[in-house]
């Protein structure tokens, strides 16, 4: 059936109708992420009065109705009236796309809100949204909402112009929205996601205060404040709060070239792993980018110019490496410009040029006398010589990789027994299951479609790599194996191209064994294959946990929420609970677990870098005092679930 296209089927969606037709566009998702994006659009504006001097306080509150207060002391959103539109400057920010003080530099010197979209997009896609300016002795207030009608939807609309309702001392904006559940999947608010952010921001913007107050059940109000004089020094030593430090303080560089304000923390610890955090008008850049790159540059050549100097490399001697220098550090990389740039839509990657030789300049004019000031002469000579010992060690690590692949082509054979391969060539639709035992090995090779799955039984518990070196870990015989399954090298070696499956999956019992057999091999691609977390490709498998079988049907339940709904009013039923994975027949096991028809899988994800890396180390590390305190006060012994929802990490 065909339709005439003309131009009465060109439709001019007018205001915020657009944000309303496609919210993914502005907020990513109209899931838990894109919830909690609304909020950070809210708190990006006031912390961006605090990054420029005219605020030092940040309050977040979850009210009881479900709805999220935002306020702070900074200037107030401008209330006189634009030239243009004829309207008050409240009115303009939450209605108008692309309207705001950021797009000069007038009023913001640095600023995390790009694109003038983030208030009218929270009014967008809001029930509602009321308003508050305290400036210069005035209160004023101002209300929209949402609403539908025999002529559609209206998104945004004012109730009544910004009114001014009396005297304050009061300074400042504090914005209350509640999220429309007509747009979301879910509306409430997660505590600890909140929580980790503005811890964050506390650590960017030094002496800022930050609260965080949930209102939401009654007699339980949860309150947090997070308030750091040390700023990203302090960051540091979280992020090596449960590692061994070489030195006590974090050496702090700050400095200012071309009008890009550049702030580094970096400590090293006793650990092998690199850690680098990198922000930009505290936005975080978690793919990198040139600032990153300058970092890494100049530290490499001063760190190499101090060894030369002390004697500890001789002319003769070949520098040492990037990596060399880098093995234990945690640093934080923070800076504050102008027209940032970003490559791609995520904003993770800084791409402005005049971001590394910015870096590049502070790193050169501060860390040289930091060295070599006679007060930090044992600072100095514990980094030079951790740097030594590392090159010496990757040497052997260049050997022990060599031997490997040769070890490799031999026993490939061998391999071959564990692995039942696919039979599919296409990497993009190729999956790969690591499974615990061969028994249940033996189900899933049973059980799968071998056109596209793969099967690869581990005999035991893999090797725990935090603090690992390359050539231990490929000593590890679970671990070569599933190198060489997966094909893209390890560590620098890591290559995504190289990768023969889509999705890895980690297919584990749902015991305590299982879930230790997860947080290993989740440690070992975090720390040696982080590039198959960040692009996608890990994934947890979902098997049932009970099967309520009534005669000729049978039931299966992921946890014991969904057993409740599925045998409430059941009655004459019998109940199965799977202890682990080799209880299923191998048509059960396909049947619930891997058949994508029917199947659930979570893919894991990194939300928050520096929680994560927190984690792994408290979680893997060598510290005991910590992790029974952690689990002390997250794990719920009475549950299935080892941990409680504010323990989890995002996947």
């Amino acid at each position: 059936m065909s339709h005439e296209y003309s131009v009465s089927d060109i439709k001019v969606m007018e205001g915020l109708e657009a944000v309303r037709v496609r919210p993914g566009m502005y907020i990513g998702s109209t899931g838990s992420r894109g919830l909690h994006h609304l909020l950070w659009e809210i708190v990006d504006n006031s912390v961006d009065e605090a990054a420029n001097g005219f605020a030092d306080a940040v309050s977040v509150t979850l009210e009881r109705d479900g709805s999220v207060t935002v306020e702070d002391n900074g200037r107030g959103i401008p209330v006189g009236i634009h030239e243009k539109l004829g309207v008050s400057g409240v009115e303009v920010v939450f209605t108008q796309l692309h309207a705001g003080g950021k797009f000069g530099n007038d009023s913001y010197s640095y600023s995390g809100g790009l694109h003038g979209v983030g208030a009218s997009v929270v009014n967008a896609l809001s029930e509602w949204v009321r308003v508050e300016v305290a400036t210069d002795g005035r209160l004023y207030r101002m209300a929209f909402r949402s609403y539908e009608d025999k002529d559609g939807m209206h998104s945004g609309i004012p109730e009544a112009p910004l009114e001014e309702v009396g005297r304050t001392r009061r300074q400042g904006t504090k914005v209350t929205f509640m999220p429309d559940a007509r747009v979301f999947e879910t509306v409430e608010m997660n505590f600890e996601i909140i929580s980790r952010r503005l811890r964050e921001l506390a650590y960017l913007n030094r002496s800022v205060r930050f609260r965080l107050t949930d209102l939401r059940e009654r007699g339980k109000q949860q309150e947090r404040e997070y308030y750091f004089e040390g700023g990203i020094c302090d960051f540091v030593k979280y992020l090596n709060g449960d590692k061994l430090p070489l030195y006590p303080e974090p050496i702090f560089i700050s400095g200012k070239k071309d009008n890009i304000l550049v702030e580094v923390a970096m400590q090293h610890s006793d650990g092998y792993s690199e850690n680098v955090f990198s922000y930009v008008n505290n936005i975080p850049t978690t793919e990198g980018g040139t600032h990153e790159t300058g970092f890494r540059a100049s530290l490499t050549k001063v760190m190499n110019d101090y060894c030369r100097r002390i004697g500890l490399l001789k002319d003769k001697d070949a520098s040492l490496s990037g990596e060399d220098f880098r093995e234990g550090l945690t640093a934080v990389i923070s800076l504050r410009m102008q027209n940032i740039q970003f490559e791609g839509q995520t904003k993770t990657k800084l791409g402005n040029t005049e971001a590394r030789p910015a870096v590049e300049s502070v790193m050169y004019d501060k860390l040289p006398p930091i060295l070599e000031d006679l007060k930090n002469a044992e600072l100095s000579a514990l980094i030079a010589d951790k740097a030594v010992k590392a090159a010496k060690a990757r040497e052997a690590a260049r050997r022990a990789k060599s031997m490997a692949r040769e070890k490799s082509k031999l026993e490939n054979a061998p391999l071959v027994g564990k692995l039942s391969s696919c039979t599919g060539r296409d990497p993009k639709q190729n999956e790969l299951f690591i499974v615990e035992g061969d028994s249940a090995g033996g189900s899933a090779k049973q059980g799968r479609d071998r056109r596209f799955q793969a099967i690869l039984p581990l005999r035991g518990k893999v090797l725990n790599v935090e603090k690992k070196r390359v050539e231990q870990v490929l000593e590890n015989e679970e671990l070569r194996s599933l190198i060489t399954a997966l094909g893209t090298g390890i560590g620098e070696d890591f290559n995504i191209d190289g990768l023969k499956y889509d999705k890895v999956v980690i297919l584990s019992d749902a015991d305590q064994d299982g879930g230790h057999i997860r947080a290993l091999l989740l440690t070992f691609f975090y720390r040696y294959m982080k590039g198959l977390i960040t692009d996608g490709h890990v994934y947890i498998g979902q098997p049932p946990l009970y099967k309520v079988q009534k005669g000729n049907d049978a039931f299966y339940c992921q946890d014991d929420k969904e057993l409740e709904r599925v045998t409430k009013g059941l009655r004459g039923y019998t109940l199965q609970r799977y202890k682990g994975l080799g209880e299923m027949n191998p048509e059960q096991l396909w049947e619930t677990t891997m058949d994508p028809r029917h199947r659930t899988m979570v893919r894991v994800s990194i939300e928050d870098a520096a929680t994560v890396e927190h984690l792994v180390t408290l979680l893997m590390g060598d510290k005991v005092a910590p992790r029974k305190e952690y689990i002390s006060e997250f794990a719920d012994f009475n549950k299935d679930d080892t941990f409680k929802d504010k323990a989890k990490l995002d996947v």
